[in-house]
């Protein structure tokens, strides 16, 4: 891997982002890290200077389509993009009862997967390397009714991804997704979830090790054989 190579992780957090951002710098990769909470980089940019991983952190709400475009221009060329951040402050509306701008509103989740796209793919097809990972969530794939409307969101962007994936097989460029069902460890969910003594012993046999999470998605970048890898410990 040559040191002029740049991957961004958007939505990083404490969990899979940086387990992501980790597992990506291991490969020689600079890694830009994008999110809200500009709070939180100093400590992730000193985590991984003493790994031994050049990085910079940029602070951008990514529903924010001017804020992300800025940081997206700063961050320049780009290898590899990981799209991983959830919707937040989103009150869930059960299923049969959603109306079009309830439906209309979980879709600000997919618009930044696509402007992402749309910025880092030129030229990585042009290159003719490169890749594009999606996070999304297992209601994609099976019925979730607690979920309500993200339901409709998470199937879309698998959708993307798989779509992305048989688009660009033939340009030398990979996507694809990370279908994830369960509380990703180290992560905030997590950390508010196991902070309840009630809810904690819920989520035991419930939870996903964000390292063996990205060591599979850093595989299905490297295979390039399928575009899915399901993690699903509910």
């Amino acid at each position: 891997m040559s040191d002029n190579k740049t991957a961004v992780v958007i939505g990083v957090g404490p969990g899979l982002g940086m387990s992501m951002a980790h597992r990506l710098g291991r490969e020689g990769f600079r890694v830009a890290l994008v999110s809200r909470n500009a709070a939180r980089h100093e400590r992730y940019l000193a985590e991984l200077a003493a790994a031994g991983i050049e990085a910079t952190a940029h602070a951008a709400d990514v529903t924010d389509a001017d804020a992300f475009d800025r940081v997206l221009a700063r961050v320049g060329e780009v290898d590899f993009a990981y799209y991983g951040p959830g919707p937040t402050d989103t009150v869930i509306v059960p299923i049969a009862e959603i109306d079009v701008p309830t439906a209309q509103s979980a879709f600000t989740w997919v618009w930044p997967a696509v402007r992402l796209a749309h910025a880092v793919l030129p030229g990585m097809t042009r290159r003719g390397r490169g890749g594009f990972l999606i996070a999304g969530g297992l209601s994609s794939v099976r019925p979730m009714p607690m979920l309500g409307q993200l339901a409709l969101a998470a199937a879309a962007l698998r959708n993307y991804a798989l779509t992305l994936h048989a688009a660009l097989a033939d340009q030398g460029v990979y996507a694809g997704t990370l279908t994830i069902g369960g509380l990703v460890e180290r992560g905030d969910i997590h950390a508010m979830v196991t902070a309840d003594t009630a809810k904690a012993a819920a989520a035991q046999g419930h939870t996903l090790d964000p390292d063996h999470i990205a060591d599979a998605a850093w595989e299905l970048y490297r295979a390039r054989d399928h575009a899915e890898q399901v993690f699903d410990a509910l």
